[in-house]
């Protein structure tokens, strides 16, 4: 337990270092927009190509994996659906409280991963990227579209997002490098994991400046269990889910950090762009951010 705190603490020590840069006006307002999207469109798939392309994927239960975090979210997905008459919340809300249960922190999970497990650990968390982005993005815009109160998008749209998610191309891109043989070229691969090293503190900085305490206190009570279901029911079901598939070791390890991490501060851009409640999804994203710095090392420690 003391060294799973002791690699996660330094995250989590970033994230509040964004707060705090956030609170204190700098460098100005202007810049936390134009990094996070730096980070998401260029850092971060930079960081997935390199890491994939020269990893061992050898050995790894890639697809009863796959399996097992897809019949996880599914599951906390239709279960959220059949209760939702007993939550309390209006359509809108409800569909934030399903990002809550099912979408992950990218940026908080690499960078855990990279800590406790190191470049093995990144490789399979590019992996695990693979298969919960289109998945989580597939189930929330549906939802959305059913719930919400902008209307359903077009089948075209959904599949445009998926196909040109920068995260899902340079994990497809940094596979087939890997299968082909080809690997990163001589200059140019080194130049590009230089430029992945800077994905990780940028991107945690980002997630420190976009949480809002305000919108955590409101809904006090809404926010508090989608918190415990993200953080404690979610990694639950999914252990039980992982182990029924035959899912174990590092593998496992890695996708019950990605399934009890905190939700992703893009489900705040979806909820305003598909008609959810942005304002009581920012104030999940603070809390469960806030809270994952106690219940990951504990979730963490039992899958070891």
């Amino acid at each position: 337990m003391l060294q799973i705190i002791a690699a996660i603490l330094p995250v989590f020590l970033l994230i509040f270092l964004g707060v705090w840069l956030r609170a204190r006006g700098f460098p100005g307002d202007g810049f936390w927009g134009p990094a996070e999207r730096l980070t998401y469109f260029v850092l971060f798939p930079v960081l997935i190509v390199t890491t994939l392309a020269k990893a061992d994927l050898a050995g790894l239960s890639v697809l009863p994996m796959a399996a097992g975090i897809v019949t996880t979210l599914v599951t906390m997905t239709v279960l959220l659906v059949a209760l939702r008459h007993y939550l309390g919340v209006d359509g809108p809300g409800f569909t934030s409280l399903v990002q809550g249960a099912i979408r992950m922190n990218t940026y908080i999970c690499l960078a855990i991963a990279a800590a406790l497990w190191g470049h093995a650990g990144v490789s399979v968390a590019a992996i695990v990227v693979a298969v919960m982005v289109p998945t989580v993005n597939v189930l929330s815009v549906t939802v959305l579209a059913r719930f919400g109160t902008q209307g359903q998008p077009s089948p075209g749209r959904v599949l445009k997002q998926l196909v040109t998610n920068p995260l899902i191309v340079a994990a497809v891109g940094g596979v087939l490098l890997n299968v082909s043989g080809l690997r990163l070229p001589p200059v140019i691969g080194p130049m590009l994991e230089i430029l992945g090293r800077a994905a990780l503190p940028l991107g945690l900085l980002a997630v420190g400046a976009a949480l809002d305490f305000r919108a955590a206190r409101a809904n006090a009570r809404l926010i508090a269990q989608n918190t415990l279901t993200k953080l404690a029911l979610t990694p639950a079901i999914a252990a039980v889910i992982l182990w029924a598939f035959g899912v174990e070791g590092l593998t496992a390890s890695v996708a019950l950090l990605f399934l009890a991490s905190p939700t992703a501060t893009s489900s705040y851009i979806l909820a305003r762009q598909l008609g959810g409640d942005a304002v009581l999804m920012a104030g999940i994203l603070t809390a469960q951010t806030g809270a994952a710095m106690i219940t990951l090392p504990v979730v963490l420690t039992l899958a070891g």
